[in-house]
């Protein structure tokens, strides 16, 4: 009897379902966690998806490679890492909150991404990245490939984009080693405003606001290609060579005598190995 009655309440409940208006389902309102975009022709095609969530971290990797040919890297990074401890409870953070000591500060990275590029059919490059990222970056910048959004202020109190070289003072974004300002007088090997990445332990990745604060950055991702691609950010274009492409922007303004000095590595980890990261 139980059986039969339970079985005569199934027709009744559906019987009660209406369908929807099209002004109630256009009354509608939500958003997806995961979004496919695909742009172009089937000459040139992208196609991104997206997905919608947020990501607060903080990692630590000990080294990364990428693009290694036996004879050097495009991306070479020791003891990288993403988000960083709170040392100091007064001390106003990124995102102008104050964090207790031995609390993390994450690195936030919001939707994130996965895009990839075609030209007749074929896979030519792909990149990973978030629509917005805000956060402290750490690492020994070995060599590094790609585009890294630093101000420098020169002598005269000019401020200028710091640019990428070899060790041999060539101006580059394949593989370089120091950064600094591209004037006449520049020499990296005699450190004359130029030093090596390597002095820029911690940078903050976002968007300067002006208040001490930093707001996020719509441009942070990292490409894989074949060949000269241009990717396209919410700014504009980004052309980025064959092999790996780092894009880097920072909300970061240092003159000459910081960059020598050096960058301070933000804490790390929790126990001290010796290594500089506590």
């Amino acid at each position: 009897m139980a059986a039969l009655y339970g079985y005569a309440l199934v027709p009744a409940a559906l019987a009660d379902l209406d369908p929807l208006s099209d002004q109630a389902m256009g009354e509608v309102r939500g958003q997806a966690m995961v979004a496919m975009d695909v742009t172009g022709t089937e000459a040139a095609r992208r196609t991104r998806v997206t997905l919608g969530l947020d990501a607060e971290v903080q990692t630590n990797v000990d080294s990364v490679a990428l693009g290694d040919t036996g004879d050097g890297s495009d991306v070479a990074v020791e003891h990288l890492s993403l988000g960083h401890i709170s040392t100091d409870a007064s001390t106003v953070q990124l995102d102008g909150q104050t964090y207790a000591v031995n609390e993390i500060v994450p690195f936030v990275g919001k939707d994130p991404y996965f895009e990839v590029a075609e030209q007749s059919g074929e896979v030519v490059g792909f990149r990973v990245g978030f629509n917005q990222a805000r956060g402290t970056l750490s690492g020994d910048l070995n060599q590094f490939s790609g585009q890294l959004g630093l101000d420098l202020v020169d002598d005269s109190g000019t401020v200028v984009p710091a640019t990428l070289f070899d060790g041999q003072t060539n101006a580059t974004n394949h593989r370089a080693t120091h950064v600094g300002i591209d004037e006449a007088g520049t020499d990296c090997s005699a450190g004359t405003q130029c030093a090596p990445l390597t002095n820029l332990k911690t940078l903050d990745v976002g968007d300067a606001n002006g208040d001490g604060t930093v707001g996020f950055a719509t441009d942070f991702f990292i490409g894989f290609q074949e060949q000269a691609l241009d990717w396209q950010t919410p700014e504009g274009t980004v052309s980025a060579q064959p092999g790996v492409h780092l894009n880097l922007p920072t909300a970061m303004q240092l003159d000459l005598q910081t960059l020598q000095d050096g960058v301070p590595r933000a804490r790390t980890e929790y126990i001290d190995r010796g290594q500089g990261l506590f």
